[in-house]
């Protein structure tokens, strides 16, 4: 590598261990995905009644996940700023500590309540872990590997998805349902090491100053429309007075975070970086599709599970197509953006999407699983065209010393659109159901009614202690879950289809990319 090119910083020292650095950096990735894909597996055997499980409804389950997913929303951008502030492995590894501590402690919650507390506690942790790995890859690849190494990057997300269902299985088959988090202890403590070895610190001469009155606007407004879609779903009435005041405070809260952003000096996110489509576009594709996926993901596992009767083991084992695809195609996603341009291969990778989705609405009973595991690998395939492309589009937008902060962004809206649509499609495919089985719960004492009705794993709960007599209930459960799952997954293919039109609009063609890459930067170079 020539020196001669103006924008090289990186030490030859530095340079020379840049894959191993990479390495250990996926490592660090790896337990933070690993955790979701892990948790995915385990949430029926946690909503299974204590001692096997914590006995948690299917709303504490979503706030199990959401819990994590919002704080870690709520402080990307805060972790990504101090991350530039303070050394970006520095925080690396505070972030990997308090993960560790929140990971043990979530192993030996007794209640609901307390998995959901550590949860969140593990997103503190997580919040300062994901966009310190991708800034340090920014800051130890030349600009024209960056594209090759953020490909490899996506493949570590792909990795942990398929190891992550997995293990989970094979942890639940031999120990108590805790083990699921225990086994992020001793994979930080060899990331620590690695890191304390391997990785370089670096920083951005000129940080911002953090925000902390936007740090909370935006986690009081999340929770409170979170809390609201779920409470929707739970009663499977948005009309209720207490959702809408609900929904409406955190919208509320959400537009003064919107409002003061744009007037303070120093915001949690700089607004100025949504002035660019192709910005907000690559954005707004992450966010979509991950609304989309998530809760697919969320029902997924109960159809595996409670409708088909697989074992966790074997739940893990149907979901490896979906991160095999993602690990054999992310690295390669970049060799069509550079054939057909980032527009063609991210909407294409969207309306894939989009079909697989509407797919599940097809889905019944005794569907041959072969299909299941065709749609888990095209579901893959769509989102490695999509990852990789609007990765590269996002970070190459900023200069280098902001890397933090365009990391933070995307996966602040990656998680954001996470959570939202777990709590969304999550409540979509509650009220469906409640309004499904509702009729044939009449038989059942009037104090159980509305906990049988709140999921398949409640209904069948309930009838699993009324012995023969319950039995009368499985088929019914089985019906209205399967027509709650096509309802829910149409919902979903219709966010993708949006996603897919947004990128069709703004991202750049082929010819104009890199000509486009170069104006983003002009843009925030003259903030």
């Amino acid at each position: 590598m020539t020196t001669a090119v103006p924008e090289s910083r990186i030490p030859e020292a530095v340079h020379r261990r840049r894959w191993a650095i990479l390495g250990v950096l996926m490592l660090s990735l790896l337990i933070v995905v690993l955790d979701n894909s892990i948790l995915n597996v385990a949430i029926k055997t946690i909503s299974t009644p204590a001692p096997t499980g914590l006995g948690a409804t299917q709303s504490e389950l979503e706030w199990a996940i959401n819990a994590y997913t919002l704080v870690f929303a709520g402080l990307l951008f805060t972790a990504g700023l101090l991350g530039d502030r303070l050394g970006r492995k520095r925080v690396l590894l505070g972030g990997l500590v308090v993960f560790g501590i929140g990971s043990a402690l979530a192993a030996s919650s007794g209640s609901p309540g307390e998995l959901i507390t550590f949860r969140a506690v593990m997103g503190l942790g997580a919040a300062f872990v994901m966009p310190a790995t991708l800034a340090v890859l920014m800051n130890v690849f030349e600009r024209e590997e960056q594209p090759k190494a953020i490909g490899i990057w996506a493949g570590g997300v792909g990795l942990a998805i398929a190891i992550g269902p997995i293990t989970g299985g094979v942890l639940l088959d031999h120990f108590w349902w805790g083990s699921v988090f225990l086994i992020n202890v001793p994979i930080v403590l060899i990331a620590l090491a690695l890191m304390l070895w391997l990785v370089p610190d670096s920083r951005d001469p000129n940080p911002g100053r953090i925000d902390p009155v936007g740090v909370v606007l935006s986690v009081v407004g999340l929770v409170l429309l979170v809390y609201g879609i779920i409470k929707g779903g739970q009663l499977a009435d948005f009309t209720d007075p207490q959702v809408l005041a609900t929904i409406g405070a955190g919208l509320a809260v959400l537009v003064a975070f919107v409002v003061f952003e744009k007037r303070s000096d120093h915001p949690s996110v700089d607004v100025t970086y949504f002035k660019s489509k192709v910005f907000s576009a690559a954005i707004a594709a992450i966010a979509l599709v991950f609304f989309a996926l998530m809760g697919v993901t969320f029902f997924s596992v109960f159809y595996t599970q409670s409708v088909r009767g697989y074992s966790p083991l074997q739940t893990g084992l149907l979901m490896l197509p979906l991160a095999a695809a993602q690990m054999i195609f992310a690295p390669r996603a970049r060799l069509l953006v550079d054939r057909f341009g980032n527009r063609a291969t991210t909407t294409a990778g969207m309306l894939l999407i989009a079909a697989m989705l509407a797919a599940f609405a097809g889905f019944e009973a005794d569907t041959p699983i072969w299909v299941l595991e065709v749609v888990f690998f095209l579901m893959g395939t769509g989102m490695a065209h999509i990852m990789t492309p609007v990765s590269v589009v996002i970070m190459q937008a900023l200069p280098r010393e902001k890397a933090g902060s365009a990391s933070a962004l995307s996966n602040t809206f990656r998680q954001v659109g996470g959570a939202l649509g777990i709590a969304v499609l999550g409540s979509v495919l509650s009220a469906a159901y409640r309004t499904g089985i509702e009729d044939k719960l009449g038989l059942l004492p009037v104090g159980l009614r509305h906990t049988a009705g709140e999921s398949i794993e409640a209904t069948l709960g309930v009838a699993a202690k009324l012995g023969p007599e319950g039995r009368a209930l499985i088929g019914p459960a089985n019906d209205a879950f399967l027509h709650a799952m096509h309802v829910t997954a149409l919902c979903g293919a219709g966010v993708a289809v949006i996603g897919a039109v947004v990128v069709a609009l703004f991202l750049p063609g082929k010819v104009s990319a890199p000509q486009q890459g170069k104006e983003e930067q002009e843009l925030v170079a003259a903030e």
